[in-house]
């Protein structure tokens, strides 16, 4: 009877860590976001410079999404807000009425990954200005 004890207290044990490990690795917020960043995303016709401010909170982030200098784009020309969270290195955000969303990778001062937007998905690339104050290591 004592052997099955332990065998169950064995068992649950190395369950309950597997399943932890699996928890933090989803939620653990090991890069900042927070700042100005500029880049572009999309190809060819459908490019597009870009600029976003964005601030964190823990793993939650907000912003503004603004398209830089296209004509074309008169009804993001004062900013889309953005919601977003950060999990590990991978921002992943969505722009208000569903104008776009997207993921990226974050690595210090740079960030790429994929928009989606109208002319469908495309790559994006951003690099952090100093434009907001940001905090050496993310809030937890």
């Amino acid at each position: 009877m004592t052997s099955a004890r332990l065998a169950l207290a064995l068992l649950l044990t190395t369950s309950l860590g597997c399943v932890q490990k699996d928890w933090i690795d989803r939620t653990l917020v090991t890069e900042s976001v927070t700042g100005g960043w500029t880049g572009s995303f999309g190809d060819a016709f459908c490019h597009r410079d870009v600029h976003l401010d964005l601030q964190q909170d823990g793993s939650k982030v907000t912003g503004l999404f603004r398209i830089i200098g296209s004509a074309s784009t008169s009804s993001f020309s004062g900013g889309l807000p953005i919601q977003g969270s950060v999990a590990g290195d991978v921002f992943t955000f969505k722009t208000s009425r569903n104008a776009g969303s997207g993921e990226l990778t974050v690595s210090g001062d740079d960030m790429t990954g994929q928009f989606l937007w109208g002319c469908g998905p495309g790559p994006m690339s951003l690099h952090r200005g100093d434009s907001l104050p940001r905090t050496e290591s993310p809030p937890r």
